[in-house]
This record gives structure tokens, C-alpha cells and sequence, in this order.
């Protein structure tokens, strides 16, 4: 492969981290603005709640790995992408309410991609596969959890649900598959696939992660 080979498949791999890391940043925006419409916001409240949510794991990624000042603050697509994500909330809330569990299926996707991008900028920035799976978690989760306590609610990656273990699954496929050599867009798809399809089957199906019962808590006490 000659240089101008390599630059190509660079810019094709920048590309495809930046359209991800958007349609992310537009996911999450919309469960965040969904999510502070049920809590009776008003409209400052909601686009403050969309932005938090569409950037805060994507802003705590880029302070641990150190690029600084994170392209959530410094990018203003991104704070176009969630506000535009807000308006259409907020135009067009009788369709978007008709969506079965809006906030979950938003999230859901939201979830896949931040797991991937965050895995992907942390390798980009030369750190070990270790680091880039949990920084793919982190980018995937921090948004979620920053809306929850926001909204006085329990977090949902401390609750039972499978949330930061899908992000885990498509952070270490995205992680390994780059490790073994397979084709960028390749990898990308399998591991947001894998993500979203685990969360949407464990809600549809109900599955949970074991917990200790009361009366193991009760003995420990």
C-alpha cells in the first residue's frame, strides 16, 4: 500500500469516526430531551438536559486521554447536532412519543455508538486495548449517568438492566477486531450490531444480571 493509499484509508476511517460520533451525539440527545420532557422542563431545561447527555461521556473520554479541550466544547456540530435533536423533540413530540419507550430505543443506539467511538479516538490517541475498552464503556455510560442525576433518578448502569455490559461487548469487539486486522467499517458494524442487539433483547426479554439476595445482604450485615 503507498502513501496515498494509506492516507485515503485514514481520512475514510476519520470520516466514518465522525459520522458515528454524530449520529451518537444526535441518539442521545434525543433520550435526554425526552427524558427532561416527562420531567416537566421547560424548553432551556430540555436543551440543557440533550447537550449534557449527548456529550458528557464523550467529554470525560477526551479528558482522560488527554485531548483537551474536548471536541464536545471546541466542535460546534456537535452542539448543532443536539440542539437540532432538541427542536425535533420539541416540534415533533406527538411522533416521536408514538415510538415504543422513545428514551430506551434512542439510548439504545446512542449506547452502541459511543462504545465504539470511545474505543476508537482512545486507540487513535496510542493507548492499549485495556484503556480503550473501558474509555468505550465510559463514552458510552457517562452521558446516560450525568442525565439520570440530573433528573433524580437511580442511574441505570446501577441497576439491574444490561447497559454498561453491552457497551463492554461492543467496545471489546471494536478493540479486538483492530488488534486482529479486520477491515475498519467491518468491525464497526459487527460491534454496534452486537451492542444494540444485546440491550434491545435483554429488554425485550427481560434479562438482568444476577444480584444478591436480601438474605445474603441481611448475613453480611
Amino acid at each position: 500500500m503507498n502513501v496515498h493509499e494509506l492516507a485515503l484509508a485514514g481520512l475514510n476511517d476519520h470520516r466514518l469516526f465522525t459520522t458515528l460520533d454524530l449520529a451518537g451525539t444526535f441518539a442521545f440527545a434525543i433520550s435526554g430531551a425526552v427524558a427532561a420532557r416527562k420531567r416537566g422542563l421547560d424548553w432551556f431545561g430540555v436543551a440543557v438536559i440533550a447537550f449534557t447527555v449527548a456529550c458528557g461521556g464523550g467529554v470525560l473520554r477526551d479528558l482522560c486521554i488527554g485531548a483537551v479541550p474536548p471536541a464536545g466544547l471546541t466542535d460546534w456540530r456537535y452542539l448543532a447536532v443536539a440542539m437540532v435533536a432538541t427542536l425535533m423533540t420539541i416540534a415533533a413530540n406527538k411522533l416521536v412519543v408514538r415510538l415504543t419507550h422513545p428514551v430506551i430505543l434512542f439510548d439504545s443506539i446512542g449506547l452502541g455508538l459511543f462504545a465504539v467511538t470511545g474505543a476508537q479516538k482512545a486507540m487513535i490517541f496510542g493507548h492499549n486495548a485495556e484503556v480503550a475498552v473501558l474509555l468505550g464503556i465510559v463514552t458510552a455510560v457517562g452521558g446516560g449517568v450525568v442525565r439520570d442525576v440530573l433528573l433524580n433518578r437511580v442511574p441505570v448502569i446501577l441497576q439491574r438492566d444490561i447497559y454498561a455490559s453491552a457497551a463492554l461487548v461492543g467496545a471489546s469487539i471494536e478493540v479486538a477486531g483492530e488488534r486482529l486486522g479486520w477491515l475498519s467499517s467491518g468491525r464497526t458494524w459487527v460491534a454496534l450490531a452486537a451492542c444494540f442487539a444485546l440491550r434491545y433483547l435483554s429488554l425485550r426479554y427481560r434479562w438482568n444480571l444476577p444480584r444478591s439476595s436480601r438474605h445474603d445482604s441481611k448475613g453480611a450485615d
